[in-house]
């Protein structure tokens, strides 16, 4: 069996460098309709991206923040 090639992570920065620029080119009056709808389209797939990644970074944190012996999650931020 091959081997699947791995995936190379856009960074975070990049992605939103990225969803902000689709915004930025949708906002555009003049847009034509199927131009707008691609950028829409990549713009949902960045915007998945940058939410998995949020949601990777949070667990991370939970996962280090402890409380006694034992490692409890709790909301970021939370004092």
């Amino acid at each position: 069996m091959a081997q699947e090639p791995e995936k190379t992570e856009v960074p975070f920065e990049q992605c939103l460098s990225e969803l902000e620029s689709v915004v930025k080119e949708l906002e555009k009056p003049d847009v034509p309709l199927e131009k707008a709808l691609e950028l829409f389209e990549k713009g949902m797939k960045l915007s998945e991206t940058c939410r998995k990644q949020l949601a990777d970074a949070e667990t991370r944190i939970e996962i280090l923040i402890k409380k006694g012996s034992r490692v409890e999650a709790e909301p970021f931020g939370q004092e």
